[in-house]
C-alpha cells in the first residue's frame, strides 16, 4: 500500500505515519518541512518569504517521494496536496497572490504527473483545541507567537484540502477521513488500522 497522512499543523502526522510504518515495516517518507532551513525565514517574513519557501518545501518533498515512485509499500508523512493546501490559505490570507498560487499549481500539476498515485488518503481530524495543543506539547521555537496564523491556519485547512480534491478528481474512495483522539491508546490505534484496512480492502474488491 501507498498511503499518504496529510492534516494541518499540530494533527500529529508524523506520530501517525510513524506508528503505521512501525505496524506494516513499510518504509517511512518523513515530511522535509521540520528539517528546512527555510522555515524559521517563512515564520519570520511569512509575506515576503512564503512563495520561496512553499516552493523549497515542495521540491524536497518531490525528490523524496521520486525516489521511492517504484516502492510499493510506503507511509507518507504528508503528500504532494500538503504544499497545495498552505498555497490555498496564504492566498487567502493575502500573503501569496493569485499569480504566485496558478503557478504553485502548475509546477505541481506537473510534478505529480512523475508520481504513482497514493492508494489510500489519510485526513487526520484534529479540534481546533487539539492542534493547539499538539503545537504548545511540542514546543518548536518557531511556532511561538504564532498563534493569529495558526488560527487562520486551522479554520481554512480542511475547506481547503476539500477544494483540492475536488480539483484533482480525487474520489471519497481514495480519502479517508479519520477524526483522533489519542493514537497512543492501543484500542484507537488498532480501530485506525481496522478502519485503513477495511477502506483498501473495499477498493481494491472494486478495483479502485
Amino acid at each position: 500500500m501507498r498511503i499518504g497522512i496529510i492534516g494541518p499543523t499540530g494533527a500529529g502526522k508524523s506520530l501517525l505515519s510513524q506508528k503505521l510504518a512501525d505496524y506494516y515495516h513499510y518504509t517511512l517518507i518523513e515530511e522535509p518541512v521540520a528539517k528546512s532551513p527555510f522555515l524559521p525565514i517563512f515564520y519570520n517574513q511569512k509575506t515576503e518569504m512564503c512563495f520561496i519557501a512553499q516552493n523549497a518545501f515542495y521540491s524536497d518533498l518531490f525528490l523524496l517521494f521520486y525516489d521511492q515512485r517504484n516502492n510499493p509499500d510506503v507511509i507518507c508523512d504528508s503528500t504532494m496536496l500538503s504544499n497545495l493546501v498552505f498555497c490555498e490559505i496564504m492566498r487567502l490570507e493575502g500573503m501569496m497572490t493569485c499569480r504566485q498560487a496558478a503557478l504553485t499549481y502548475a509546477i505541481a500539476d506537473n510534478d505529480m504527473r512523475h508520481l504513482p498515485e497514493l492508494d489510500l488518503t489519510v485526513v487526520v481530524e484534529r479540534t481546533n483545541a487539539q492542534l493547539f495543543a499538539n503545537v504548545y506539547k511540542r514546543g518548536r521555537d518557531i511556532e511561538q507567537g504564532q498563534e493569529d496564523y495558526l488560527t487562520f491556519h486551522n479554520a481554512n485547512y480542511y475547506p481547503a484540502l476539500r477544494r483540492i480534491f475536488h480539483h484533482y478528481h480525487i474520489g471519497d474512495e481514495k480519502v479517508l477521513w479519520l477524526p483522533i483522539r489519542d493514537m497512543e491508546d492501543p484500542e484507537e490505534f488498532a480501530a485506525i488500522i481496522q478502519t485503513i484496512e477495511d477502506r483498501v480492502k473495499s477498493n481494491q474488491k472494486a478495483g479502485k
